[in-house]
């Protein structure tokens, strides 16, 4: 990769880490994914509404928070027709690239941050250098290095096609080129909830996809290693449930109240009790909880948010029955009852060989990889699983790509950061997987 290239790449992640924004809030990352299409030259670029499968979000924060992000995009420099379309909470992007006649490529890109305070020390390089997050969240897991890559590849693909009539699917209308067919680069929100791949998935746009890659940095990887495919994903349900109780004084007349802490209480102790599978491995989770008003009332207001996971979409499915009726049971015990909703979600899937093949040899031929490794377990879960799923029911091949890069602190931690030089190790590398997939389409 060009010098110059690889410096504006950095700028841009620069600045998307500065901006960090949550799920369903990415309003100025949208604003700045839009500007570099424009630049670029996409034959078309869809954003917001367009993107996601009607009524299908989860997690999506109250019309207040909302405002409060969507403003303050606005004041740092986000386009008024972005924010426009984006309204809402209608986040991401989809751009498009058509080269001809051959096959429909997909790659995946996420670009949402976390809510966590970002590292103040001088050693963090994002306090050294001046780009440390300007928002209450912070890109403590890669995404602004994500969404760099997938405008490093666009580039990268657009230039493959020589001038002429590039708006036309016509082989006839296109010059000799070294990329023929369609690339589609996905800009998903919301990942980080587990929340953006279903809308995203069911929007119709990965239908005619024959071959997505997805992609992440790091996963505990360093700087020039690649991995071809990663799999063993797990399965997950993220759940709130919320219990209602009676409340009461807790002196003077304990008897009249119904205690949703003590619900909440039983069903915790409970779900940790749910009988692991023989068929591989399950998890569960009470990752946060609260309750109560004051020390002498009878609490009438209880939550959980958790999560189960299953090794397989069929043992996340069987943990969350049982969740489900010991959350109900518990809540019955006390006389109290409880709400159960979804935060987010996302299935298993695994990573196609066909694809394994070419990403591993994309990086063979790589000189900045010094490590191509065929297949890693990612042990955790991930959306991406979504867009997967639905290029391979399809008849399509899927694969999740990871590129290593050097982090000083372990992912969703204060002091996260990528070592730059692995978004050129990305770019380059799918880049030559996406030609090498056109070539290999009959």
């Amino acid at each position: 990769m060009q010098q110059t290239r690889h410096d504006a790449l950095v700028d841009l992640r620069r600045d998307l880490h500065r901006h960090p924004e949550p799920a369903w809030r990415e309003f100025y990352t949208t604003s700045r994914i839009v500007d570099e299409c424009e630049r670029i030259g996409v034959d078309e670029l869809l954003v917001g509404p367009e993107v996601l499968a009607d009524g299908e979000r989860n997690a999506v924060p109250d019309d207040g928070e909302l405002r409060r992000w969507h403003d303050r995009a606005r004041e740092v420099g986000a386009r008024e027709d972005v924010l426009e379309r984006t309204e809402g909470g209608y986040t991401g992007a989809i751009a498009v690239l058509e080269r001809g006649e051959g096959p429909t490529v997909g790659l995946r890109v996420d670009i949402d941050g976390l809510l966590r305070e970002e590292a103040t020390d001088d050693d963090h390089a994002p306090v050294r250098e001046g780009f440390r997050s300007e928002t209450d969240g912070m890109h403590a897991c890669g995404h602004d290095a994500h969404a760099t890559i997938g405008i490093g590849v666009l580039e990268a693909i657009a230039e493959q096609s020589s001038a002429g009539n590039q708006n036309s699917k016509s082989s006839d209308d296109v010059k000799e080129s070294d990329f023929a067919g369609t690339l589609k680069v996905f800009f998903q929100p919301g990942e980080e909830m587990v929340a953006g791949g279903k809308p995203m998935a069911k929007s119709g746009h990965l239908d005619d996809v024959d071959a997505l890659l997805a992609v992440h940095v790091g996963l505990d990887h360093p700087t020039g290693e690649v991995v071809a495919g990663v799999g063993g994903f797990l399965a997950v349900h993220h759940f709130r449930a919320d219990f209602e109780g009676v409340p009461a004084h807790a002196g003077g007349k304990p008897n009249e109240g119904e205690n949703a802490v003590q619900a909440m209480a039983t069903a915790i102790q409970n779900l940790y009790a749910i009988p692991r599978h023989d068929d591989g491995s399950t998890r569960v989770n009470a990752g946060m909880v609260g309750g109560g008003t004051a020390t002498n009332i009878i609490p009438e207001a209880a939550f959980i948010e958790g999560e189960v996971r299953g090794e397989t979409t069929e043992l996340m499915e069987y943990t969350r029955e049982r969740a489900e009726r010991v959350l109900d049971h518990a809540a019955g015990m006390h006389g109290c009852s409880v709400d159960l909703s979804t935060v987010g979600e996302a299935p298993s899937a695994t990573s196609d060989q066909e694809l394994v093949d070419v990403v591993l040899d994309a990086a063979t031929r790589n000189d900045a990889v010094d490590t191509p490794t065929e297949r890693d377990d990612l042990g955790g879960s991930e959306d991406a699983t979504y867009l997967m799923q639905r290029v391979q029911e399809n008849g399509g091949h899927a694969a999740y790509v990871g590129v290593g890069t050097d982090h000083p602190g372990g992912h969703h931690t204060a002091t996260f950061d990528v070592d730059e030089e692995s978004i050129a190790i990305g770019v380059d590398v799918l880049t030559d997987s996406i030609l090498g997939i056109a070539e290999q389409d009959p």
